[in-house]
C-alpha cells in the first residue's frame, strides 16, 4: 500500500495554503500530487520507486525507502487527496480503479482521534479539534471524491471490486 499522505509539502514550503495565517493541512494545495502521481507511474512502469517518510508531527519528510510491488500486479495508494489524481492517473493509464471508502462517521473519527495520539503527531487540543471538523465536513468530502472519479465503496465491497480486477492468469486470484 503506498501511503499518498507521505506526499505532503514541507512546513516551511512557501506554497503552502493558509487560512488565517495558519497552514491549512486540509487543502490538496498542501500536498505535492505532481510527486505522487510520478512515483505512481515509475511503480507502474518498473515495479519500484522510492517513496519519502513523511513525519506529520515534524511537518516534514524525515527519510526515504523503496516501495517495491515484487511483482505484484495490482497495488492500493490510498490517501486523503487520492482522488484529486484520479482523472491524471486515468489519462496515463496507470489506474485500475478509484474508490471513496464510506465508513462509520464515529467509528473514523475515534479510530483516527487514537491514530493521531498515539503518534503524536500534534497536541491533544489540535488533534480534537481538527477531528471534528473532518467528522463534520466528511459527508463533503465524500462527495467531492466521487466527484473527481471515485466510486463509493464499503471496505468488504472495496477489497471484492480490487479482488477482481487482479488478472486471471494470476496464481493468486
Amino acid at each position: 500500500m503506498l501511503c499518498l499522505d507521505d506526499f505532503y509539502k514541507e512546513g516551511d514550503d512557501p506554497t503552502l495554503p493558509r487560512t488565517n495565517g495558519v497552514i491549512d493541512w486540509e487543502s490538496p494545495a498542501a500536498w505535492d500530487a505532481s510527486a505522487a502521481v510520478q512515483t505512481i507511474a515509475q511503480l507502474v512502469r518498473d515495479g519500484k520507486a522510492e517513496v519519502p517518510v513523511y513525519a506529520i508531527g515534524a511537518d516534514r519528510r524525515v527519510a526515504t525507502r523503496v516501495f517495491d510491488l515484487a511483482g505484484s500486479p495490482l497495488f492500493i495508494a490510498e490517501g486523503i487527496f487520492a482522488a484529486e489524481i484520479v482523472s491524471e492517473c486515468q489519462r496515463a493509464g496507470l489506474l485500475a480503479g478509484a474508490y471513496a471508502l464510506r465508513r462509520p462517521r464515529g467509528a473514523t473519527f475515534l479510530r483516527r482521534l487514537v491514530r493521531d495520539l498515539a503518534e503524536r503527531r500534534k497536541p491533544a487540543g489540535v488533534l480534537l479539534r481538527r477531528g471534528l471538523g473532518l467528522l463534520r465536513s466528511e459527508p463533503r468530502v465524500l462527495r467531492r471524491q466521487t466527484s473527481l472519479g471515485c466510486q463509493p465503496a464499503r471496505g468488504g465491497e472495496f477489497v471484492r471490486q480490487i479482488v477482481a480486477r487482479v488478472p486471471k492468469t494470476d496464481p493468486r486470484a
